[in-house]
């Protein structure tokens, strides 16, 4: 085996853990790997383990690493999990098959224009900034229920359930919480929490996808910047 199907065999081993001390099925947890900053060789280990599901914070990376990766391996699914800007709407519709980060109504707009437009309708959550941090994006608590209206009726996207990122200096499962909360109140089955440091905890409280980077891949080369915040 190959170190990047080693660490897969063992955070899988984790998830399923932590589900069965929940109760819950482990089938029901998707483990997206946060592949950012890695190339596509690293990529491809684990898609030779037998992995499908990855995730990647900017569309420019994804764009120069997965279209091939995609030819070889069509049932492979690529989640968009970091801030999208709305210029780069039409690529993340053309790439992307989950966008994790829907986060503002002009975001919302540009995305139906560009499903619209393209024939293509990848899944939607939106992202809730739980703990309310000016330099976080994500929509806040109090805005949720009438943003996810909006997106459901206004904009007509395919919203699936919700993605937060809790604050690095506060208890991570009081975020889970919250965001389970939330979901259950606006009928959204699946919910995106959990990073390398908490992914466990996340499947305690309700996970269905964990978002998993380091624990996968190892520590990221020197040109990753602030936003490893997403993995």
């Amino acid at each position: 085996m190959t170190e990047g199907a080693d660490h897969l065999a063992e955070v899988s081993r984790h998830i399923a853990e932590a589900a069965r001390a929940a109760g819950r099925d482990p089938a029901e947890i998707t483990l997206v790997a946060v592949s950012k900053t890695h190339g596509a060789d690293r990529v491809r280990e684990l898609l030779e383990a037998g992995h499908r599901v990855f995730g990647e914070n900017r569309v420019q990376e994804a764009q120069g690493k997965f279209p091939e990766l995609k030819a070889a391996y069509p049932d492979l699914e690529l989640h968009l999990i970091g801030p999208l800007q709305t210029n780069k709407a039409r690529d993340a519709v053309t790439l992307f098959d989950v966008v994790q980060s829907v986060d503002r109504d002009k975001l919302a707009a540009a995305l139906a224009k560009e499903m619209e437009r393209l024939g293509r309708r990848p899944a939607c959550y939106i992202q809730v900034n739980t703990g309310e941090e000016p330099q976080k994006a994500g929509i806040l608590p109090k805005d949720l229920d009438a943003f996810v209206a909006a997106c459901r009726t206004q904009y007509e996207l395919p919203v699936v359930g919700l993605m937060c990122i809790p604050p690095v200096d506060e208890e991570p499962a009081l975020h889970f919480a919250l965001l389970a909360k939330m979901a259950a109140r606006n009928g959204l089955a699946k919910l995106s929490m959990g990073m390398s440091a908490d992914y466990e905890t996340a499947v305690r409280l309700g996970a269905t996808h964990v978002r998993v980077g380091s624990a996968l891949f190892g520590a990221r080369p020197p040109l990753a910047t602030s936003s490893a915040v997403h993995a």
